[in-house]
């Protein structure tokens, strides 16, 4: 009896840490702006950006528009932090096939803060319209968001990530026609499963890179480039993830494993009684 009462203490303390370090993960850990109804009432940019430095900013869970001309190069540009997998899809609508003069490629890329371009785990990156085409739908997802990475890798890291849409084939004719662009990116958060040790000092936000720059925004009274560019919910510390989850729920496995072997080992070595008169 006491050592069943031993082993139910044992898993009773397990399951009091892991239910006391849930509440913290779930407050602690990226939240993710996929819930389509987080942001609904938030509107999006109405035009994009025609280069880096004059991107159009939006969240995740919102939903970016812009009239454009076809061969124009459209920008925009949201954050991402560690934890995240963005996705970003974009759906482009076009001019009357009447007005057309044959097939056209479309392409959406991404690139980070440091304009590494990104590529997509999975996803129609590329696609070819014929003639009598209305809609383009275009879907890129990401890799998971890194709080730290090696300095020779491209693996995401947190902060600014850039949209560039534009028609990359078509005929010489359709240049300069009118066309539709709508782009949203949702978020889901992959927790410990893409953790690591380190993290960054700052998230890759450029105009964000000298001390002079954020003293002045600090006497301005205005937001630095960082405030600017971050998420709703700030940018997260880097420092904690469900990984946490996962190694005390081993520390309390491996100490059930050990107090069970003892025991075990410990009742084998036991004389056997011999009843009385045998």
């Amino acid at each position: 009896m006491r050592t069943v009462r031993t082993l139910a203490a044992a898993a009773l303390a397990g399951t009091a840490l892991l239910g006391l370090a849930a509440p913290a993960a779930l407050a602690d850990s990226p939240s993710s702006s996929a819930d389509p109804g987080k942001d609904a009432s938030a509107a999006g940019p109405t035009e994009a950006g025609t280069t880096f430095r004059t991107a159009a900013r939006f969240l995740p869970g919102q939903q970016a528009t812009a009239q454009a001309a076809t061969g124009d190069y459209l920008y925009w540009v949201f954050p991402a932090d560690t934890g995240q997998r963005p996705t970003v899809d974009a759906t482009v609508t076009l001019p009357d096939a009447a007005l057309r003069h044959g097939p056209a490629t479309w392409r959406v890329d991404v690139y980070d803060g440091l304009r590494r371009r990104q590529p997509c785990m999975y996803g129609t990156q590329s696609r070819a319209a014929a003639k009598e085409t209305t809609t383009v739908r275009l879907t890129c997802v990401l890799r998971p968001v890194r709080a730290s990475a090696d300095a020779w890798s491209n693996d995401p890291l947190p902060g600014s990530y850039y949209v560039r849409l534009t028609a990359v084939s078509l005929p010489d004719e359709d240049l300069g026609q009118p066309f539709t662009a709508r782009l949203g990116v949702s978020t889901v958060d992959k927790g410990g499963a893409y953790a690591t040790d380190g993290s960054l000092a700052a998230p890759l936000v450029p105009g964000a890179t000298t001390a002079d720059q954020a003293e002045a925004d600090e006497e301005a009274g205005r937001p630095s480039a960082v405030e600017a560019a971050a998420p709703e919910d700030g940018w997260s510390s880097g420092w904690w993830s469900d990984r946490w989850l996962w190694t005390a729920a081993g520390g309390v496995l491996a100490a059930l494993a050990g107090i069970g072997g003892y025991v075990l080992t410990r009742g084998g070595g036991r004389p056997s009684r011999v009843p009385p008169g045998a």
